[in-house]
C-alpha cells in the first residue's frame, strides 16, 4: 500500500515513483480493472447504454494512467531496468487486453445494446462510443473459436515483445555511435554553435576535441554543413545502418516476425492482410484507396523531384566537381543551393529562434486563436530537471489542462518528437476532468555561451507537436474513449500539421522571432525569404514522404511469408521513388520505428493524407485572416474539442463547409499553379 501508483493521484507523482513500483502496480491495477469489468458482466439488470457501454468506458482509468507514465518514461527517460520491466509488463497488458476483448459475457452485453441502438435515442457521441466498442470486440476476436482465441493471445503477446525489442535496438545503436574528431580541420563548414555543442558533448564523455552523435540536433546539422564528404559518408552510413549491422541489435529478424505475425493475426480475424484490417477504421477505408492516393501524388511530384535533383547535381558539379550525387551529399548541397537562391541560411535564422521565445510564440498563437493562457508552475512533479510544467487556463481563469514540456536529447530518450497524455479529458459524475498533456522533442541543447537556438525545422516541429497538444488540451467530450487524439489515425495529424502553417506567416513570426543578443525583430526581408523558400525542393520532399508510405504499405498489404531478405524487399518497394544510388549496407526498414514500434503500421500515408486536410483548412484561415476568431472558434468547436465523437469527414465538413480539396496541397507545394 506504500506504492504511490496504486493510490489515487491527480498529477503524476514522479518524485515518489521507484522503478520497482511499476510491475506490482500494473499487476494490481489489472486486477482492479478486471473487478470493475466483472461488476458490469455480473449485473443482473438487462444491458443498457449506461450500465454497460458507459460503464465500460469508465473502467481502468488508474491502469491507463500508470501505463501512460511508464511507457513515456521508457521513451523519454529509459534505462536497462525500465527496459527489462517493459518486457515483463507488456505480456501482462497484452493478456489483459485480450481478456477484455475476448470476454464473451461482456461482448454479449455490448452486442445486446448494439442491436437495440436504433430504438435507444442515443446522442451522436453515445452512438459513436457504442459503435467503437462493438467493433473493438468484433474486430479483435470476440467471434473466434476458443482454439483461435488462444492463438490470438499468443500472437499479441509475441508482437508486444517484438515491438519493444525493435525500439530498444534502435536506441542502443543510436547511443553506441559517436564520431570523435580531434583535428580542427575536420570541422570545416560546421557552424560555431554545432562545434560548441560537439565540444560540450566531448567534455561530458571525458574526451578531447569534439564528439558528434546520431541524435538529430547533432546529426542533421553535421550532414547539412560539414565540408568533409568523407565524414558525411561515415555519419550517414552509421545512421542508415542502425538495426542493419551484424550484431545483437540487428532488426531484420524482428521485422520479418512482426510482419508475419500481423498478417497471421489479420487472417485469423477474417481480413486479407494487416492493411485491410487497419484501414477498415481509417478515413481512407481501403488499401486500394491509399495506394491510389499515394501514386496520384507521386505522379504529380515525380517530374518536379527529378528536375530538382538534376539541378542539384549540376550545382554540385559546378561547385565541387562532384560527378554523381550520393545520399550523404543531398543535405549539404541542397543547403548551399538554397543559400544561393534565397540568400537564406539556417545559421542566420537561428539567433532569432531562441527556444524560450519560440515557446512564448506558440503560446501567444494559441492565446490569439483560442483564448487560453499558459503559466509556468513549479509545484508539479517531473521525471527530469529539464521538464517544465504549465497550468493552462481559459478567459475565465478556469483550468483547461496541465502541460509538460521536455525538449532536449539525452542518452535515455529515443529520437524524434511526440505528444502523449498522462490524464485524459472526460466527464465523470458531472465533473469535467481536465487533461494532462506532454510534448517531448529532441532540440538543440544550450551551450556554455549560447541558449538553445532552433533551426527553422525545429520551430515547425515544436508547432507540430503543440498542435497535437491543443487537440488533447482543448478536448471537451463526455467519454475518455473518444476524447482528444482518440480519432482515426489519418485524421490525428490535422491539428498538428495545420499549426505548422503559422510559422511561415509574418503576423506569427513578429510575435516571437527576436534576436537573442540584440533584441531586434526578425527583418521583413528574412520573413519574405522564409516564405519564398517554403516550397524549395518540395518535389524531393514529397517523393520522400510518398516513399515512406509506399514502403509501409508494401510491408503490410500482402502476405509477407515469401520475403526472405529485408533489404532486397525494401529496394523493390522504393524503386519508383529513388533518386540517389542505392547503398547496400544501409536500410530504412530496420530503423522505421513509426511502423514497427509505434502505431503507424499501414498508416504512414496519414501524414500526406492529413496534409490535404490541413492545406485546405489553412486556406480557409487565409481567406478570413490567420487569427480570425470566427474561423478559430469553428476549428476549436468542430475539430479540436470533438475528438472522435463523429466521423472525421463530417467534422471537417462542419468546419470547412465542404470536403477537402486536394488542389490546396498541390498549390501550396508549388506542384500545380493557381
Amino acid at each position: 500500500m506504500n506504492n504511490p501508483l496504486i493510490k489515487k493521484f491527480n498529477t503524476a507523482p514522479f518524485s515518489k515513483i521507484k522503478n520497482e513500483y511499476f510491475y506490482p502496480a500494473i499487476k494490481k491495477l489489472i486486477e482492479v480493472t478486471n473487478a470493475e469489468i466483472e461488476c458490469i458482466t455480473n449485473n443482473k439488470e438487462a444491458p443498457t447504454f449506461k450500465n454497460t457501454v458507459e460503464a465500460l468506458d469508465y473502467t481502468g482509468l488508474q491502469l491507463d494512467r500508470v501505463t501512460s507514465i511508464f511507457f513515456n518514461l521508457n521513451s523519454a527517460e529509459t534505462n536497462d531496468e525500465i527496459q527489462k520491466i517493459a518486457q515483463e509488463v507488456s505480456p501482462l497488458l497484452s493478456n489483459f487486453k485480450n481478456d477484455l476483448l475476448l470476454n464473451e459475457d461482456l461482448f454479449k452485453r455490448v452486442k445486446q445494446v448494439y442491436e437495440q441502438k436504433d430504438s435507444l435515442q442515443l446522442s451522436t457521441e453515445q452512438q459513436t462510443l457504442l459503435d467503437k466498442q462493438y467493433k473493438g470486440f468484433s474486430r479483435n476476436g470476440a467471434n473466434l473459436t476458443d482454439e483461435n482465441k488462444v492463438t490470438l493471445r499468443k500472437i499479441d503477446a509475441s508482437l508486444a515483445k517484438l515491438k519493444l525489442k525493435f525500439g530498444e535496438n534502435i536506441l542502443a545503436e543510436t547511443n553506441a555511435y559517436e564520431l570523435h574528431i580531434t583535428d580542427e580541420k575536420d570541422l570545416s563548414g560546421l557552424p560555431e554553435g554545432l562545434r560548441e555543442l560537439a565540444a560540450q558533448t566531448a567534455r561530458e564523455k571525458e574526451r578531447e576535441g569534439w564528439v558528434f552523435t546520431l541524435d538529430h540536433p547533432s546529426y542533421i546539422p553535421f550532414m547539412t554543413y560539414s565540408d568533409s564528404r568523407k565524414l558525411r559518408k561515415k555519419m550517414l552510413l552509421a545512421f542508415g545502418s542502425r538495426g542493419f549491422q551484424k550484431n545483437k541489435y540487428n532488426n531484420q529478424k524482428n521485422i520479418l516476425e512482426i510482419t508475419s505475425l500481423r498478417h497471421q493475426r489479420a487472417q485469423l480475424l477474417g481480413y486479407e492482410t494487416h492493411a485491410h484490417f487497419v484501414l477498415e477504421e481509417r478515413m481512407a477505408r481501403t488499401s486500394e484507396k491509399v495506394i491510389g492516393f499515394l501514386e496520384e501524388i507521386l505522379e504529380k511530384a515525380h517530374p518536379a523531384a527529378k528536375k530538382e535533383f538534376q539541378e542539384l547535381e549540376t550545382f554540385a558539379k559546378e561547385l565541387d566537381k562532384i560527378d554523381h550525387l550520393e545520399k550523404w551529399d543531398g543535405g549539404y548541397y541542397a543547403e548551399k543551393l538554397k543559400q544561393k537562391i534565397f540568400d537564406l541560411d539556417d545559421e542566420k535564422l537561428k539567433p532569432y529562434f531562441e527556444l524560450k521565445n519560440v515557446i512564448k510564440g506558440v503560446f501567444a498563437v494559441a492565446n490569439k486563436l483560442y483564448d487560453i493562457d499558459f503559466k509556468e508552475v513549479f509545484d508539479i512533479d517531473t521525471y527530469h530537471p529539464e521538464v517544465k510544467t504549465y497550468c493552462v487556463t481559459d478567459i475565465n481563469k478556469t483550468l483547461v489542462a496541465i502541460l509538460y514540456t521536455d525538449f532536449h536529447p539525452r542518452s535515455g530518450k529515443r529520437g524524434g518528437a511526440w505528444m502523449t497524455s498522462y490524464k485524459p479529458q472526460q466527464i465523470i459524475e458531472g465533473v469535467n476532468e481536465r487533461p494532462h498533456v506532454s510534448i517531448v522533442c529532441n532540440f538543440t541543447k544550450p551551450t556554455t555561451s549560447k541558449p538553445s537556438l532552433l533551426t527553422f525545422n525545429e520551430v515547425t516541429t515544436l508547432f507540430h507537436e503543440f498542435g497535437h497538444a491543443l487537440h488533447g488540451m482543448l478536448a471537451n467530450t463526455t467519454f475518455k474513449g473518444l476524447s482528444g487524439t482518440n480519432v482515426y489515425w489519418d485524421f490525428v495529424e490535422l491539428p498538428s500539421q495545420i499549426l505548422e502553417n503559422w510559422c511561415y506567416e509574418r503576423e506569427t513570426l513578429e510575435l516571437f522571432a527576436i534576436h537573442y543578443e540584440t533584441g531586434e525583430m526578425i527583418p521583413v526581408e528574412m520573413i519574405n525569404k522564409i516564405k519564398a523558400s517554403a516550397t524549395f525542393h518540395e518535389g524531393i520532399k514529397t517523393l520522400q514522404q510518398i516513399s515512406f508510405g509506399l514502403l509501409d504499405m508494401a510491408w503490410h498489404n500482402k502476405n509477407p511469408s515469401s520475403i526472405k531478405d529485408v533489404k532486397v524487399f525494401e529496394k523493390s518497394a522504393l524503386s519508383t521513388t529513388e533518386l540517389y544510388p542505392d547503398i547496400s549496407n544501409i536500410c530504412m526498414s530496420t530503423a522505421f520505428s513509426h511502423i514497427f514500434q509505434g502505431g503507424y503500421s499501414a498508416g504512414y500515408y496519414s501524414y500526406k493524407w492529413a496534409e490535404v486536410l490541413d492545406a485546405d483548412a489553412f486556406a480557409y484561415f487565409k481567406e478570413e485572416g490567420i487569427f480570425n476568431k470566427k474561423i478559430a472558434d469553428k476549428f476549436k468547436d468542430n475539430i479540436l474539442s470533438q475528438g472522435g465523437t463523429q466521423d472525421p469527414m463530417e467534422l471537417f465538413i462542419k468546419f470547412r463547409g465542404q470536403k477537402p480539396n486536394p488542389d490546396s496541397l498541390l498549390k501550396r507545394a508549388g506542384l500545380i499553379k493557381d
